[in-house]
């Protein structure tokens, strides 16, 4: 009596996920017709394979959109849904996995893989590829964006105005083992969001790349920029790799945690890692292994130490961006320790693996920089 009292007070069991297959010779042909169709909780499981011109507007909440059986392309082929982009999210705790977006074009110049107008979005081993904008999000206070394991390149309209990816002035941004390279002009990453968080990523512009700044966050907030390697291209169309702060300081908190980064300019003239904006802003630097030419991190307000520089023959370059360290360099075994560092935010837990993906260290960050495992001899 009692157990059939509390299995009515309970009510009926949750439903189970509802699965929608797209493909070829499956109930959905496209994924837009899918996505119309999807519930709260559904799953979308999309065929490997191309889907040109398959946009759509994504508005319900709680859903996963993956690839299965390999990599599914979805390249804009002339269409974009509400003059924004190939897919338009407007949804709480949607997941998107396996995706790759290409060549996004609108006549205002911002035609994006993915426009992010508010919810909450994680984008997961996904490609953004010669989009006038890579990933783009719009400026609602309460959203939240992560993008994991993902490349973008070739992504921006040429005129300096759009990038590889932006996040406006939304509550969060986290981008952890993520692969930019080759930006047409505007930044690899450009985050107005309230917190950043840029973790272990490679930021490469590299041969014919032609981006800004490589990392930018105008307005401040709170920025924890940690085990990334960082790379300024010889064509790069400014001498910043890194900049904080400098369109005005929108937010109440304004600090910078750097650390165990590799900063690499390859500019032929004077370039400099390092950017702040005077202002209410703190900047708190250690263990970034600094190669190349450019001038020391500037900023006021800056709390620096263990620091190094790495002469190009201390590195591996066993292919073009390989800035492991070798045994007989000089910066090796300097870091300072989790103890002594301003922050424990600062220390390292994982290490950036190419491509696209990172590994956990198996101790604490024995170097400076981004890359714990030495060159072999």
């Amino acid at each position: 009596m009692l157990l059939a009292l509390l299995a009515v007070l309970a009510g009926p069991p949750a439903a189970a996920a509802r699965t929608l297959h797209v493909g070829v010779g499956r109930e959905f042909q496209r994924i837009g017709d899918a996505i119309r169709r999807a519930d709260a909780g559904s799953v979308i499981e999309v065929d490997a394979g191309n889907y040109p011109g398959d946009v759509a507007l994504i508005n319900r909440n709680d859903i996963v959109i993956r690839a299965s059986g390999g990599r599914v392309h979805v390249p804009a082929a002339g269409r974009a849904i509400e003059g924004k982009g190939i897919w338009v999210v407007r949804a709480e705790r949607l997941l998107i996995e396996g995706i790759d977006f290409s060549d996004a074009a609108v006549p205002d110049r911002n035609g994006a893989g993915i426009r992010f107008d508010r919810g909450s979005l994680t984008v997961r081993d996904c490609g953004f590829f010669r989009n006038q904008a890579g990933l783009l999000t719009g400026n609602d206070a309460a959203s939240s964006l992560v993008v994991e394991n993902s490349e973008f390149a070739g992504n921006g309209f040429g005129d300096g105005q759009s990038h590889q990816l932006y996040a406006g002035r939304i509550a969060r941004l986290r981008v952890t083992g993520s692969y930019f390279h080759q930006a047409n002009e505007g930044q690899l990453i450009k985050s107005r969001a309230a917190e950043s968080e840029i973790l272990y990523n490679r930021l490469t512009d590299e041969l014919g790349g032609r981006a800004s700044y490589e990392l930018e966050f105008p307005n401040g907030g709170h920025a924890r920029v940690v085990g990334n390697i960082v790379q300024q291209s010889a064509t790069t169309q400014n001498r910043t790799m890194i900049s904080f702060g400098v369109e005005g300081y929108a937010w109440p908190r304004n600090l910078l945690l750097l650390s165990h980064n590799t900063l690499v300019d390859q500019r032929p003239m004077l370039g400099r890692y390092l950017y702040v904006k005077a202002g209410p802003a703190r900047v708190l630097a250690s263990n970034n292994l600094l190669v190349g030419g450019a001038r020391q991190l500037e900023a006021e307000n800056l709390q620096a130490r263990s620091n190094r520089y790495a002469d190009w023959s201390e590195l591996a370059l066993s292919e073009p961006y390989d800035y492991r360290l070798r045994e007989n360099a000089k910066a090796i075994r300097q870091p300072l320790p989790a103890d002594a560092l301003p922050d424990a935010a600062m220390m390292p837990q994982r290490e950036y693996t190419h491509p696209r993906n990172t590994r956990p260290l198996a101790a604490p960050a024995l170097h400076v920089g981004a890359l714990q495992q030495l060159a072999p001899p």
